[in-house]
């Protein structure tokens, strides 16, 4: 088959998890399986290191910048079905929401979440129209759609009504460097740290774990908590709560930082904190499982059926739980020497090619 990609939402840096899904795939795929070509179409911004070291996959670079999201969309919508036609594409995998409704070729569109259903307050007014009808039509238009989670599978059925027959449950993977990660695992005595892997957006719940790791640190000032991911929506408020709780040389806030550093904060945090409250998966707290750091997280659908007993739960609505959660943390050491044979063992259920797989199989099937 001539497998068609739709990567123009990708802009390196700047979609948080959709990035390294796709990049992980992708590798994945050329692995997995040699009969099929890819044809990967790229936004300006996208480098070439997208596409796999394989004559298989072909990397389309398109004028049109991803930034320019109205642009964007225009393209998608109107110019990609001509570039499909003319590269005689056989089925499109659209890894980022969207689809191009006219396209003649079959879709699979992947659906990582539904939060602008779930939560609507999260989004900027002028952003929810789009969301809301692309979505929509995606959904209605695609032949298959891959949910990654039981939970995403559920909401598509509930506000897609019908949907339910078309769709498949395929999970992520996690990237087996974590797990060598956690084997050389050495948290700092000297100058320990809390770690939240996330990108600062609101339903991440950070202004509460900002109030939750104030009033930890009181009876623990020689923590820090180090917060990585990509400025999002609530960046300004953020560094204004953590100025006004005094805690600028406490907590600091990465922005994006290459997969080195990730792997290095990995390496030396003493534990990780997911404290969302809404989510489609939860890739980091997967890499944290792999890595055999004590885990506390939301008790939220998706995370709950990820960790089982490998990990602590806590409501996200409750700055004290956080807080408790913190504190046992960094201080059962019953707990955390079981977390260091827990987490991978329920991580290593997660791989990247049995994602691959599966996905070509959706694919496959799409394309009959």
């Amino acid at each position: 088959m001539r497998i068609g990609v739709n990567a123009l939402y990708l802009i390196p840096g700047e979609v948080g998890g959709t990035e390294i899904y796709l990049r992980s795939l992708l590798e994945a795929l050329a692995v997995v399986e040699a009969r099929n070509e890819y044809f990967v179409y790229a936004s300006r911004e996208l480098d070439a290191g997208i596409v796999p070291d394989s004559p298989r996959f072909r990397l389309i670079r398109t004028s049109v910048a991803a930034r320019n999201r109205p642009a964007r969309i225009l393209y998608e919508q109107m110019i990609l079905p001509f570039l499909l036609r003319k590269q005689r594409v056989d089925v499109l995998l659209n890894p980022g929401f969207t689809a191009p409704f006219f396209s003649q070729a079959p879709s699979v569109t992947v659906f990582h979440d539904l939060q602008h259903k779930r939560h609507p307050e999260f989004f900027r007014w002028f952003d929810l129209p789009f969301w809301n009808l692309l979505l929509w039509a995606s959904a209605r238009r695609s032949r298959s759609l891959i949910a990654v989670s039981e939970a995403t599978a559920s909401d598509l059925e509930r506000y897609y009504p019908g949907s339910r027959a078309r769709t498949r449950v395929v999970p992520h993977g996690v990237d087996p460097e974590f797990f060598r990660v956690g084997e050389r695992r050495q948290p700092i005595p000297d100058k320990p740290y809390l770690l939240t892997v996330s990108t600062l957006h609101p339903h991440k719940n950070l202004a509460r774990l900002l109030e939750a790791f104030r009033d930890f640190h009181r009876s623990r000032p020689d923590f820090s908590l180090v917060i990585a991911g990509l400025r999002g929506h609530a960046a300004e408020s953020l560094q204004r709560i953590r100025r006004e709780f005094g805690l600028e040389e406490s907590v600091r806030f990465t922005g994006w930082i290459p997969r080195e550093e990730l792997y290095r904060l990995f390496e030396f945090a003493d534990a990780f904190v997911a404290p969302s409250l809404f989510e489609g998966f939860g890739m980091p707290i997967l890499e944290a499982l792999a890595a055999g750091i004590p885990l506390g997280c939301s008790s939220i659908a998706p995370f709950d059926a990820l960790v089982g007993d490998a990990a602590l739960r806590f409501s996200p609505d409750s700055t004290e739980a956080i807080t408790a959660a913190m504190d046992r943390l960094t201080s059962d050491s019953a707990f955390r020497a079981r977390a260091r044979v827990a987490g991978p063992e329920r991580a290593s259920r997660f791989d990247w090619d049995r994602t691959a797989r599966l996905t070509l199989e959706v694919i496959e099937k799409a394309a009959v």
